[in-house]
């Protein structure tokens, strides 16, 4: 792997706190960034990803895709060495948990 197809990239979670940096091959999917999040996830944090489907990566304003590479997915390479990219990671929030019900189920009130 050349020096000039690394990318250097840190994720900045929602407190403010980052994972990384860390430097990853322009090839490496965006999927493969989101497990790496997952298995980095600093465990005192009330609440963690269990799944990259848990994940979004937001990069320039925009969300990436899981099947697309860095440099499918518009990350500069090499242009500017030395330069540490920040994507954002945004968590979805959590289901209910279906046996205690569903708290997101309308409830029909009757009022006379």
């Amino acid at each position: 792997m050349a020096q000039q197809d690394l990318i250097e990239i840190k994720f900045r979670l929602a407190d403010g706190t980052d994972i990384g940096p860390k430097k990853y091959s322009s090839a490496t999917t965006v999927l493969a960034l989101k497990e790496t999040i997952i298995a980095e996830w600093p465990k005192e944090k009330e609440t963690v990803p269990k799944t990259v489907n848990d994940v979004k990566l937001i990069s320039a304003g925009k969300i990436l895709e899981n099947t697309r590479t860095l440099a499918e997915s518009g990350l500069s390479v090499g242009e500017l060495p030395g330069v540490v990219i920040t994507m954002h990671v945004v968590l979805r929030p959590p289901l209910p948990d279906k046996s205690s019900g569903n708290p997101l189920r309308p409830s029909i009130i009757n009022i006379l």
